[in-house]
């Protein structure tokens, strides 16, 4: 049974996170598993230039934005398996503007990006799926803020619905 059909209360994450949970929608396990192929739908036929696109000045490219996911999605599943198997130590936050440029996006092929994603992906879904329901309920602390895993895996579906949305929105539409 999936333990994630029920979604977090609001004191389960900070209430950044909120718009992020709501992305997620009622099953954030499924979301996981469709997103890769909604994201690979919206980058078919991109050129190398294009995946560098910036829609304005200061703003990620696509790559590096597909890099951010990944990098995203690692900490949120590192902060959910050390809070389901019990890890009371608080977990320190991250610096997304700061990882963006030392990831090198825009140097890598996008295959390789692609590659990496769909790893971290598959990891990420197996840990969830490996989780039961008290595990799904433990909570803990992330960047000075209380979280459940419940939390975790519907604000990892929700934060790559927004940047899929931001492709859309964003980048897509003002390309060349």
């Amino acid at each position: 049974m999936n333990p994630f059909l029920t979604p977090p209360a609001a004191t389960e994450y900070a209430p950044f996170y909120a718009n992020y949970v709501r992305l997620a929608g009622s099953d954030p396990l499924q979301a996981l598993r469709t997103q890769p192929l909604v994201l690979r739908q919206l980058l078919a036929g991109l050129s190398d230039e294009q995946v560098r696109f910036r829609y304005a000045p200061g703003k990620w490219s696509i790559k590096e934005k597909l890099v951010h996911m990944i990098d995203t999605e690692r900490i949120f599943a590192y902060r959910a398996l050390r809070i389901a198997r019990g890890d009371a130590t608080p977990l320190p936050g991250y610096e997304q503007d700061d990882y963006v440029p030392l990831s090198e996006a825009d140097g890598r092929p996008l295959a390789s990006i692609l590659a990496e994603y769909d790893a971290v992906r598959a990891a990420t879904c197996c840990l969830f799926e490996s989780f039961g329901a008290a595990a799904a309920e433990r909570s803990g602390t992330a960047s000075g803020q209380p979280v459940s895993v419940r939390a975790l895996v519907y604000m990892l579906a929700g934060h790559e619905a927004h940047h899929l949305q931001l492709l859309q929105e964003r980048y897509l539409p003002n390309m060349a």
